[in-house]
């Protein structure tokens, strides 16, 4: 049985919460496949009063099919199938009180995953549990109500910030997210990997740090092996993952995947107009719902943007989810090459690849970065920008604004030996500091701060970078 790795966060607040002595109603919300029931079931699997499971996609009959099947494990009887979710939470009720009079000093644990897929047409599942906790559960000391699902847009609107009966009834919310990359190489050497931590980073750039999809790769293929057999072979796993993984977050997954695939091919990020003119026939109001729906899913990043000032309205969205960007730059090429990815080494649309997703990794790593430049316990903001004068658009994807007086402008270069900074590319980091100084007015110290894999090779212009980290920053 796999073991739980990281979490150290949310483990300390769960078992915050279920030992608080009050009533508690805990939201646990994040993309599929990232780990959300693994984690309630591996702290309260055996201490739990009642659990059940919705069906995905299923039916309202299979839904109180699935409740008296729960029924019947935790309380040992098997009632009639409820005509109602009023109906099955009153059920729901008589059992607990039962629990609570049998186990008079211990919590009272009830867990109810997957609950978008609960909530079928017209089937009153909101109301009915909104009653269940408004009249009855949320005045039991004892009670610690868990619930969880991967439509995440669903569990923001109709339970964290729903407007009827459940209004502020939330007493605490989790956002589950994907692993870091100091996680990720834990959880692979606990399966018995001796990779190299440049081949953890190239796992990063295609998975992400989704524990099912690292839990696909095996110890003993190489890491090009690995990619072919998931994405390229006839087993495919993770081929067919890409609609499911949309299907399950989304109701109506179309629209939000036309929204990625218009940014997967804009690595620079767009501006939700210039994403409004790329659609065509998104509504404003629309789009910006999506597109908050898709940061909370950890899909898609929103960057802030600095002019003389932040600009909030300006802010730019990019493409974030390592798996949807690998999935859309490769698979579509790849027809019926079953070797694809090792054929491929080395050329340009890879070269490419590896250059983009570093960032992206550097820039999921903030914190980590805060950490080796020693500026951990310094505020900060951090932002993007984008000349507005210059012709070709200069631009600088990750800045670090210190109280310190310092601002860090971060070039990230993925590389598989030491980075050799040339005339050519210090001059472009020179002019880009002089025009990010030039058009924002700053009065702080710029520092120009390098992140690669493996440093900075000595050379004729390598004082250009104040500080310079290696990709062992990324894993602290």
């Amino acid at each position: 049985m796999d073991t739980l790795i990281g979490r150290k966060q949310e483990i300390k607040l769960l078992n915050e919460y279920t030992t608080s002595g009050r009533p508690e109603f805990i939201a646990i919300y994040g993309r599929r496949r990232v780990g959300k029931t693994f984690l309630v079931n591996q702290l309260f699997g055996g201490k739990m009063a009642f659990a059940m499971t919705g069906v995905l996609g299923g039916s309202q009959s299979e839904q109180m099919e699935a409740f008296i099947d729960a029924m019947h494990d935790y309380s040992g009887t098997l009632p009639d199938k409820p005509k109602s979710w009023m109906e099955a939470f009153r059920l729901l009720k008589a059992h607990l009180k039962g629990y609570i009079e049998r186990n008079s000093e211990a919590p009272c644990i009830v867990f109810l995953d997957e609950l978008p897929s609960m909530d079928t047409q017209r089937s009153g599942f909101v109301r009915a549990l909104g009653y269940f906790w408004n009249s009855w559960a949320s005045l039991q000391p004892q009670v610690k109500l868990i619930v969880c699902g991967s439509a995440t847009s669903w569990m923001i609107r109709n339970i964290i910030n729903d407007k009827g009966g459940l209004h502020d009834r939330i007493t605490h919310e989790i956002h589950l997210h994907p692993f870091t990359l100091s996680e990720t190489e834990q959880y692979l050497q606990s399966r018995h990997f001796n990779w190299q931590r440049l081949a953890v980073l190239q796992a990063y750039m295609a998975l992400g740090g989704v524990p099912y999809y690292l839990s696909l790769l095996r110890h003993n293929e190489s890491f090009a092996m690995n990619l072919d057999r998931l994405f390229f072979s006839p087993e495919e796993e993770l081929r067919r993952e890409y609609r499911r993984l949309y299907t399950t977050l989304f109701r109506s997954p179309e629209s939000y995947m036309a929204i990625v695939q218009a940014l997967s091919h804009v690595k620079t990020g767009l501006t939700r107009s210039q994403l409004q003119q790329v659609l065509g026939k998104e509504s404003s109001g629309s789009l910006t719902a999506k597109l908050e729906d898709l940061v909370n899913c950890d899909i898609v990043c929103k960057h802030l943007v600095r002019n003389k000032t932040i600009n909030r309205t300006s802010a730019i969205y990019q493409l974030t989810d390592f798996y949807s960007l690998f999935y859309l730059t490769f698979v579509p090429r790849a027809e019926s090459e079953t070797h694809y990815w090792s054929n491929h080494l080395g050329t340009t649309e890879v070269n490419a690849w590896l250059g983009l997703s570093f960032e992206k990794v550097c820039m999921a790593h903030i914190e980590q970065i805060k950490l080796a430049l020693h500026i951990d316990r310094i505020a900060t903001k951090h932002y993007s920008w984008r000349s507005r004068n210059t012709e070709g658009g200069a631009q600088i994807d990750m800045i670090l604004d210190r109280a310190d007086g310092v601002i860090n402008l971060f070039e990230m270069k993925y590389s598989e030996a030491e980075y050799l900074l040339d005339k050519g590319e210090d001059q472009k980091i020179r002019n880009r500091v002089a025009t990010f100084q030039l058009e924002t007015g700053a009065k702080q110290a710029l520092w120009p701060t390098l992140i690669t894999t493996y440093g900075l090779r000595p050379g004729t212009y390598s004082s250009t970078f104040n500080d310079v980290l290696t990709m062992d920053a990324l894993f602290l």
